[in-house]
Formats: C-alpha cells, structure tokens, sequence
C-alpha cells in the first residue's frame, strides 16, 4: 500500500492556479482542489500546485476600459511565470477573464483547462439543451462564452433582460468580490432565475465564480451549474490522470453531494 501511496504522489501533475479574480472566489478553488485530492489519495495527500495571484482592481480597470489586449499581456505573463515554475497545466479560476483565453494559450507551453468546457460537458451530459447564464456583463454579454457553449457543446444559451444583466454585474462588482452577501440580493438573484426558467431554462450556469458565495441549491427550481467547482473537479482529474476517480466527482451540479 505504502508503495501504491508513492507511485500515486510521484504521477500527481502540478496545477498552475492563476485566480485572485476575485480572491473571494479562488479561497475556494485551493481548498476544493485540496480536498478533492485529499479524498481520492487519503492520508495526509494533497495538491501539487502553483498560485499566482493577481491585483484584481487592475485588472477590473482593464475590463472596464476595454484594454483586454492588456489584461491579456498580464495574464499571459503570469501563466508564462507558473509554467516556469514546474505546473504541468492552467487552471484561470475566473470566469470572464477566460475572454483572453487565446492570449495565455498562445504564450504558454503548457494547456489550458477552459471552464466554459468543463461546464457545457457537464451539462451535454445531464441532457439539458438550454440554459440560463449568470455573470459579469462582459460574460453574459460578449460572444466568446455563450458562442463557445453553442459551437463545442450544443446548447442554447439565454441570457437575462437588460435591467437584470445590470443588476447582477452590479452586486458582482459591489457585493460578492468584497465579501458582501445579502438577503436582499439573494432574492433578487431568484427573481432572475425565475424569469430564465420560464423562458425555457432548463438549467442555469453561475457563470461568475463569486455567485455560488450567495446562491445555492434552494433558490432554483432547476439544476445550478456551478462552473468554479465544475472547473477544480475538471482539474483534479487532469492532475491525476483520473487514475483515483471513482465516478463520485465526475458531475456535479448544485443540489446534488457528492
């Protein structure tokens, strides 16, 4: 046994976690990702990774100037420094700043692990064909996450009216990335929900790794798609070359234990 536990620890691929998008939400992917790890190794296991972090008010005064070329310089630079440093593969713990996506893909020499595809396999595979998508308004707005779960993964993706998209990204920026969470806001998010759903929805993607922070399995009358925890089980898999999995973490949707 001693021998198979060492075998196992010298296979663990090294993980390079680029998050800090916000930090409120990449407290999670470390200790999901170590747990994970820990329950399919046992004992005193856990990840092989390397963390960059970045200054999130940075990078959001990129975003809201529209200097993605230069958010994009940024991140690269950080994914060229973690593959330096011995990860075997990208993990960026955010969901809208995989819009500069190609620009780390094309600096560096190692894969990235898209959390638009970790999500829409999950959801080709629950069955459902149309979803409701939550996030910044640079996610719900923007081609490149909706225009990638069309074209790799089948789905039809909707998104909320206007006044809701402004709502949302809103209590993103103000609220959940400074550790805010209301009931108030909470109940709006329902509201939102609700209105998806009986545009036809039949699931919905939290697509801002901040939004599980607030909303969870009882505020939806359909399946919740959490895409941060989605995107660690994704990654925990590629680590140990789903050696250890035992079908328990392949899926998960909100609602459902794993």
């Amino acid at each position: 046994m001693e021998r198979d536990n060492r075998h196992r620890r010298r296979t663990l691929k090294t993980i390079g976690l680029i998050g800090g998008m916000s930090w409120e939400s990449t407290v999670p992917y470390y200790r999901r990702i170590n747990e994970l790890v820990s329950e399919r190794l046992g004992g005193l296991h856990s990840a092989r990774m390397v963390m960059l972090s970045v200054d999130f008010a940075e990078v959001a005064a990129m975003q809201n100037a529209g200097e993605w070329d230069k958010a994009g310089r940024l991140l690269a630079d950080g994914a060229r420094a973690l593959e330096a440093a011995g990860a075997d593969f990208l993990v960026l713990a955010t969901n809208t700043m995989h819009k500069v996506a190609p620009a780390i893909e094309e600096a560096a020499g190692i894969p990235l692990l898209h959390i638009a595809d970790t999500t829409g396999e999950v959801i080709k595979t629950a069955g459902i064909g149309t979803v409701g998508l939550l996030g910044t308004r640079f996610t719900m707005e923007q081609e490149f996450y909706r225009d990638r779960l069309t074209r790799r993964h089948g789905l039809t993706v909707l998104t909320p009216h206007a006044e809701d998209r402004a709502f949302i990204n809103h209590t993103i920026y103000t609220e959940l990335c400074c550790g805010t969470l209301s009931d108030s806001s909470r109940d709006a998010f329902r509201d939102v929900i609700t209105r998806l759903v009986e545009r036809g929805a039949g699931g919905i993607i939290l697509g801002c790794t901040e939004i599980p922070l607030l909303v969870g399995p009882g505020d939806s009358p359909v399946p919740l798609f959490d895409t941060g925890e989605l995107h660690v089980r994704a990654a925990v898999d590629r680590a140990l070359d789903k050696q250890t999995d035992t079908g328990q973490g392949r899926q998960h949707l909100e609602g459902e234990q794993s």
